[in-house]
């Protein structure tokens, strides 16, 4: 996927912000839970100080301070329970510490020593052997007889701790199945949502100048799309009646030049026959013969081409062997090689069967062979050849002439346009040759195309739509 498209970006920018938000809020799941875990077990451990706390206020008013351990591992068992209990006075003498529990979690003789709150309650974390933590409380205490006391409890974070660790795992395993979601999803939501851009697109690179009848989908989305589109076709309407009133143009006007082109060719004609004329003046006048001849020429190529524009070359189709027509029109052709001394080679496939106008697919020969023999020296070598390929019927001509440069080669299909307009008029051309040959392979569904070195010469290939072999055989048995 192109990196720079709307598609890879909108796939992009849809991916990483749903992945960013269950980042964000995995994060922050992951901070609540880690508090409110905290404070559970905190207001659990300060709640037993309190009960603690109760229990030596009740023993301190009978002055019976010692028995307040008694009490206290009766009551709640901290060893048992892996627990920490410690009571400490003002004074800093220590009235109860609880035993180490029986798993040997933690050394309660090795817990930082005790630290007075500047309030009534607090908490800290100490840290135990192998990284891990105990969650300590304290709660102090004014006695009635004067004393104050200092109640710790505390318990390991292990649970906690593999809590948070669970949860840390799932995240980072969902990452990767949410990210696979997000591209998936996305892909499929961008893909569905720029469908009709695609279609749009898809649909605009098959019109060109000979199917502006055509029109863009119209994405029913009530949307800029939409909008798009219909502004698209509104667009390629103007398009098709400036084109259609450029070919009504030239239409009409090349019949309308044919009438008086042809009566002042007869005109001219008869004037050279003149026997009483001065040479002067009929050298004049067959100068001017040969003017109207190419300009005759010209309208009759411009008029070719409207008529292929027009689509009436359709009505005229019929099946035919394009390797035979080629090889008839090479035959007709060779005399004119011979004049220049250029060998015409042909080399055609019998059987290499297409659907078309039979006459103007001999013409597009006739122009390709007519032009390699103009721009071929004298000694040189013509080949045509015609075969299958690849479900079309192909027809090449190749030559060792003078060649095209590189820079005229793209444009050598175009109306009017000669690479060397003097050397062109004086062989008589004027530039419609080729462009009627494309236009002819145009209106056959095929294509044309030239590649040359100067120099050394160039191919002209032109492909057309093959008829499959059992309407081969048809046609076949129905010409026997």
């Amino acid at each position: 996927m192109n990196p720079h498209s709307l598609k890879f970006q909108l796939l992009g920018w849809y991916a990483g912000l749903l992945l960013g938000c269950f980042a964000l809020v995995g994060m922050v799941t992951y901070v609540a839970l880690q508090r409110s875990l905290v404070n559970a077990l905190q207001e659990n451990q300060l709640r037993r100080a309190r009960q603690i706390a109760q229990l030596l206020h009740d023993e301190t008013q009978h002055q019976s301070e010692a028995r307040v351990g008694e009490e206290v591992e009766l009551r709640y068992a901290p060893g048992l329970n892996a627990r920490f209990v410690r009571i400490t006075r003002r004074d800093g003498l220590l009235v109860y510490l609880s035993a180490a529990p029986k798993d040997q979690s933690f050394d309660p003789a090795s817990l930082p020593p005790p630290v007075w709150p500047s309030m009534t309650e607090s908490s800290r974390t100490a840290p135990l052997l192998g990284g891990r933590k105990m969650l300590l409380t304290a709660h102090w205490l004014q006695a009635p007889a004067g004393a104050s006391y200092l109640i710790e409890t505390g318990a390991p974070m292990d649970e906690l701790q593999a809590d948070l660790r669970k949860w840390l795992l799932f995240l980072v395993v969902m990452l990767p199945v949410v990210a696979a979601i997000a591209l998936g999803g996305g892909y499929l939501l961008v893909k569905r949502a720029l469908s009709p851009v695609d279609e749009i697109a898809a649909s605009a690179e098959r019109i060109t100048s000979h199917n502006l009848g055509e029109r863009l989908p119209i994405a029913q989305t009530g949307d800029e799309l939409q909008r798009l589109s219909t502004a698209l076709n509104h667009m390629i309407e103007r398009l098709e009646a400036a084109f259609q009133h450029s070919r009504r143009f030239m239409a009409d006007a090349s019949h309308e030049l044919r009438t008086p082109l042809t009566v002042l060719r007869g005109e001219l004609e008869g004037l050279v026959q003149e026997s009483a004329m001065a040479p002067e003046w009929r050298e004049r006048l067959g100068s001017a013969l040969e003017e109207v001849e190419r300009l005759t020429n010209i309208v009759e190529g411009l008029f070719a081409i409207s008529r292929l524009d027009a689509g009436e070359a359709a009505a005229e189709w019929v099946a035919f062997d394009l390797g035979q027509l080629a090889s008839a029109t090479a035959d007709q052709m060779g005399l004119l090689a011979e004049d220049k001394k250029i060998r015409l080679t042909s080399v055609g496939s019998m059987g290499v069967w297409v659907e078309g106008d039979r006459a103007r697919l001999k013409q597009v020969v006739v122009n390709l062979l007519d032009n390699a023999i103009k721009y071929t020296s004298e000694g040189g070598v013509i080949s045509l050849t015609v075969k299958a390929e690849n479900s079309k019927a192909v027809l090449e001509v190749a030559d060792n002439g003078i060649g095209i440069p590189p820079a005229a080669l793209q444009r050598v299909f175009e109306r009017f346009f000669r690479v060397d307009k003097a050397r062109s008029r004086d062989q008589g051309g004027a530039g419609l040759g080729l462009s009627i040959v494309k236009s002819i392979c145009t209106a056959h569904h095929g294509r044309v195309e030239a590649t040359s070195e100067p120099g050394q010469g160039s191919r002209f290939r032109v492909e057309l739509p093959l008829v499959s072999t059992q309407a081969n055989n048809h046609k076949k048995n129905h010409e026997h």
